[in-house]
């Protein structure tokens, strides 16, 4: 991995000691040498999504590599090509320049929508088979065709999280709070449409951004409009805080959000005020009823001692398909390998992978979590 000298000076010990661990085994005599670019932020506030998300990835190498897999009747070694791109556009952009130059057989990532809008296009041109788990429905309206989404699309997550709302939590009155990143607006613009198609009135639409901390001024316009509850597009570093600081203004709405507030984060930062009046919609089925992801989660605690996060699953499964794609194609890039990930049907930790003609994933279920001592428990899926 290239750090340059100044973000090395950004990385905080924690998130040194977690790249550290990222060291691949080599194992001996393989005849091909298979790069997989990774892009997230590991330094800055979303730096524990970045360390969830390599983790996984990181648990699918290490099984191939000890399983000595075969493509195109060579012995491959995978290798990962870290890069940090601190969740934002532009340091993506140089992110992701850097891993076509390597170059990379193929990329995992970028995390967020607005890394995954401007670089998408790079990638594209330079025919690398990209896997992202990325929301914005704007991604795969490119018509890229190296792009793949492996998570639910925010129409999916921000839609079923609408209806669970008016149905089963039933919320008449709601106001929308979006972070303006291109992951809460579009998360937060399919919450209001579909909750308004189920007979809620959004009684405000307020913004603040990505590195905000003091939401006060927000929530005190928000409290005298006496909603039922707050929908939040954005991610758990605001979230959290958010939660806390509705308690501390005495407001008793309920706060509802996407997988990215859907992590133990979100009760470090929060702390008590993250109770069970806070719900998230999170890719995936009910994991907790596998035995697979039991044991996933097992694993990752074990060599990471933390548990896994939000996407964690889908990275080590995005991981898994890309190789099984690689076997089947017989190569590892190119044309090939993009015609097989367009017919591809693989069953992982997270869920069942097929693509539609846009590249989403043609059946993307969503589970619903609520806090509880400041953990997400599942509830149900829709």
């Amino acid at each position: 991995m290239r750090i340059s000298k100044k973000n090395v000076l950004m990385l905080t010990s924690s998130t040194l000691a977690f790249v550290a661990a990222m060291a691949i085994p080599r194992p001996a005599a393989a005849d091909q040498i298979i790069k997989i670019g990774f892009s997230a932020p590991l330094t800055g506030p979303q730096a524990s999504s970045g360390q969830d998300n390599l983790g996984g990835m990181k648990m699918a190498i290490d099984r191939l590599n000890a399983e000595g897999i075969r493509i195109g009747g060579q012995k491959v070694e995978f290798r990962a090509v870290i890069e940090d791109d601190q969740g934002d556009p532009r340091a993506g952009m140089s992110a992701v320049q850097k891993l076509i130059d390597t170059p990379v057989d193929a990329v995992i990532g970028p995390y967020n929508s607005g890394v995954v809008i401007p670089t998408s296009r790079l990638l594209n041109d330079a025919g690398i088979v990209t896997l992202t788990v990325a929301s914005n429905p704007k991604i795969t309206e490119q018509g890229y065709d190296s792009l793949f989404r492996v998570a639910p699309s925010d129409s999916q997550l921000g839609g079923k999280m609408a209806v669970y709302a008016a149905r089963e939590l039933k919320v008449k009155r709601v106001a929308v709070v979006d972070d303006r990143t291109a992951y809460g607006q579009g998360l937060a613009k399919e919450f209001a449409k579909i909750a308004k198609a189920n007979g809620m009135q959004i009684v405000g639409m307020e913004y603040t951004n990505d590195k905000a901390t003091d939401f006060n001024a927000i929530l005190t316009a928000i409290k005298g409009k006496r909603p039922d509850a707050i929908f939040y597009g954005g991610y758990a570093p605001q979230g959290g805080p958010m939660r806390r600081q509705m308690r501390q203004l005495g407001m008793d709405a309920l706060l509802l959000g996407g997988e990215s507030i859907c992590s133990p984060e979100m009760g470090r930062l929060g702390g008590p005020a993250v109770d069970d009046k806070v719900y998230c919609a999170r890719s995936g089925g009910m994991l907790n009823r596998s035995d697979d992801a039991k044991n996933f989660a097992a694993d990752y605690q074990k060599q990471f001692q933390r548990s896994p996060e939000v996407f964690a699953a889908a990275y080590y499964d995005a991981m898994m398909l890309l190789a099984h794609a690689m076997q089947a194609a017989g190569v590892s890039k190119g044309e090939k390998l993009r015609a097989e990930m367009k017919k591809i049907n693989y069953n992982g930790v997270a869920g069942s992978y097929a693509f539609d003609a846009k590249h989403d994933l043609k059946e993307s279920p969503v589970t619903i979590f609520q806090f509880k001592a400041g953990l997400p428990a599942p509830i149900g899926s829709y």
